[in-house]
């Protein structure tokens, strides 16, 4: 019988797709980095898997993390879809919250994923308090469905008003599209959000059945491609609030895949940086499209419970806080009109990509940039598609674009798109970190990714950080932390009740209700869990307020069993939780419970990390020699070395470059990189 000993974390990115394979067994890795393939990414998915595995049964576990659905909002491409809702709601979608894209002028439309001649309305009526005013009309409701049928919708959404407060019409109505639909893509917004709130509700809603049809057609093709190539084991999706979920939920909640890749990468730095004794660090993920920030503070990531993916397209769901700005290697790098130099946020990807790739492009990236300057070995390019980049066609992309506007030289124009791209990744940081009153100073910088590395000096020199901490495999770290990630449920149940004489056991049923449903999905899983964790928290404000605090319930569940919070429970939780945000309390303010938010997480394995770290070698062994590389203005030899080879305590002096496969680690003149005990390094400012 065959061992199956193996995890394989799988990222697919804009531009490359990464694998990391952990044999539980012997706690050893192995990484690949390959091409995304586009459209269909499934092609990059199973080529990365089939470079080290050779023997899909020998397989236990596959964890993905997706941008299936992201690049589907991004792009407009999700499925045609359709819409029933309660009679007078069919604009909801179109109004949003009466925002506009741009603050002045009165340019700028914006068009919802569904048509509105495909937003159809029923009779019926829900009021706020949960009466039914009207009862569903179950023929119109059949007569609509019918009709986007005939249209060719591939998905359906659901749309009822106020039916968190009680979904009987709207549940009617569910029944009645599914007898009818094709297929099985029906989402109804009491099972998706059942959280007040009508067009963050509506709009969730209507984004899981845009991205069904896709999501669900992708997750199928990837299985059925492993169960042909002998898989048998458990094939999980990250979610965005950095657990994972089964491939069957994504499929049928592809709204919570929004965020998967970023999410997985966030998990990976958090577990790293923690170990290697730096609680607080700030994620830099610097793939070939975008740069993707995201803080975590005294071990904790950041979680919002609401994002919006474009401008309109708002989806309520707790995700991992994650900045996006288009800077990734793959960025391009144009002059406008005005002669300002602008990176982004077209990206040139992975096909045609960077101009050195030579596949077609033209127009210079930050990539391209950093191999005119010397910081890119161009004889062995990551990926392993090419065999040589070529220099000399990115330099003569970078004057024509860039040096002859601006009347600069070739290394100039180079210089000039590091410098922009640079401030630009500088100040996603001070987003994160300065602007939500946290000292950077206090703070390490993970950079990851198959950029991210050859940027640390400067985002320590232009933010203010302490030091910089480099993980062993920075190119496929997302992919790492697909195999670290939790598996995790969350659930939302709108409560809106004064907290005096709230009904207590009516508020603990939907506690048990979700705890139920949360242990349910990990018992049905096939992976091994060391615990399992609950947690509640409560959406609260003073009457009259908007605005909600988060207010973490202390509730004990012994044997699967919630035990029930009192009124005092609450208000000291409440009362705590508000003075720690706003530094006082409201004297003789009602109080009110406005939503039920419950997390049920299975905690998977951790492996430990040193075994990444290196066994044995030498810093002369690791040498490779030296290259000419420039920085500020000037050529600089610059020592070569193999990273992995590097032996734990070794330092490393700059300037140097540490090369491997999937990335390459840039440590400046004035810094020093020092090699942890588990293969990270470290790079502080050099003692003077």
């Amino acid at each position: 019988m065959k061992s199956t000993n193996r995890m394989i974390g799988v990222d697919v990115g804009g531009t490359f797709t990464d694998i990391f394979v952990l044999d539980e067994a012997s706690g050893t890795a192995q990484v690949a980095k390959v091409p995304t393939t586009r459209p269909d990414q499934s092609g990059g998915f199973l080529a990365g898997i089939n470079a080290r595995v050779d023997d899909l049964s020998t397989v236990s576990v596959v964890v993905h993390g997706t941008t299936a659905g992201t690049n589907a909002l991004l792009e407009r491409k999700g499925a045609k879809i359709g819409v029933i809702t309660t009679q007078g709601l069919r604009d909801v979608l179109e109004m949003r919250r009466r925002d506009r894209p741009r603050t002045w002028g009165l340019r700028g439309n914006f068009t919802p994923v569904v048509d509105r001649a495909l937003r159809l309305e029923v009779p019926e009526r829900t009021l706020a308090d949960g009466t039914i005013r009207v009862a569903v009309d179950l023929d119109a409701v059949r007569a609509a469905a019918q009709s986007l049928i005939d249209q060719g919708c591939l998905a359906c959404a659901v749309l009822f008003a106020n039916s968190y407060a009680n979904a009987d019409n709207e549940r009617q109505a569910v029944e009645a599209v599914r007898d009818l639909w094709p297929n099985s893509h029906v989402s109804a917004s009491s099972e998706i959000l059942p959280e007040i709130r009508e067009f963050e509700r509506f709009s969730t809603t209507a984004l899981n059945a845009y991205l069904q049809p896709e999501v669900s057609g992708y997750l199928a093709r990837l299985e059925s491609a492993l169960h042909d190539g002998g898989f048998d084991g458990e094939f999980m999706i990250v979610q965005s609030n950095g657990g994972v979920m089964d491939a069957d939920t994504a499929a049928r909640l592809p709204v919570r895949t929004a965020l998967s890749g970023p999410a997985a990468g966030v998990i990976a730095a958090g577990y790293i940086a923690q170990a290697a004794g730096f609680p607080d660090v700030i994620t830099g993920d610097m793939g070939g499209t975008s740069f993707d920030v995201s803080l975590i503070a005294k071990g904790q990531s950041m979680l919002s419970q609401q994002t919006s993916i474009d401008f309109g397209m708002v989806v309520r769901s707790p995700m991992i806080e994650i900045t996006t700005i288009g800077a990734g290697g793959g960025s391009i790098a144009w002059v406008d009109k005005g002669g300002l130099l602008n990176i982004g946020p077209e990206s040139a990807g992975s096909t045609p990509g960077p101009v050195a790739y030579g596949q077609g492009n033209t127009r210079p990236t930050v990539t391209d940039a950093n191999v005119v300057l010397g910081r890119i070995d161009p004889d062995n390019p990551i990926g392993g598609k090419l065999d040589r980049l070529d220099v000399e066609a990115a330099s003569a992309a970078i004057l024509h674009h860039v040096g002859a506007p601006l009347g600069l030289d070739a290394l100039q124009g180079a210089e000039a798109i590091l410098r922009v791209a640079n401030s630009r990744m500088a100040g996603a940081l001070r987003l994160v970190s300065i602007e939500r009153g946290f000292d950077p100073k206090r703070f390490a910088f993970m950079p990851f990714g198959g950029g991210g590395a050859l940027h640390a000096g400067a985002m320590m020199a232009e933010v203010g950080l302490a030091r910089a901490i480099i993980p062993r495999y920075p190119g496929v770290t997302s992919a790492m932390g697909c195999v670290i990630a939790d598996m995790r449920q969350d659930f939302v149940q709108t409560i809106n009740a004064a907290l005096a004489g709230i009904d207590l056991p009516g508020l603990a049923r939907f506690m048990q209700d979700h705890v139920d449903s949360g242990l349910a999905t990990l018992d049905a899983a096939r992976t091994h869990f060391e615990g399992r964790d609950t947690e509640f928290t409560l959406d609260m404000a003073y009457l009259g307020q908007t605005h909600t605090v988060s207010v973490p319930l202390p509730v004990a569940v012994i044997n699967g069993l919630v035990t029930t919070p009192t009124e005092a429970d609450i208000a000291d939780a409440f009362d705590t939780a508000y003075r720690a945000t706003y530094g006082r309390l409201l004297e003789k303010g009602a109080r009110r419970v406005i939503n039920l938010r419950s997390a049920v997480t299975g905690r998977r394995p951790r492996f430990d990390l040193a075994t990444l770290a290196p066994q044995a070698g030498s810093v002369d062994a690791a040498f490779k020699g030296t290259r000419q590389v420039h920085f500020d203005g000037a050529w600089h030899e610059t020592k070569l070395y193999r990273r992995l080879e590097l032996p734990i305590g070794a330092e490393i002096t700059g300037p140097a470059i540490l090369e491997q496969p999937d990335t390459t680690v840039l440590i400046e003149p004035g810094l020093v990189g020092k090699v942890d005990t588990y293969g990270n390094t470290l790079i502080e400012r050099a003692l003077t």
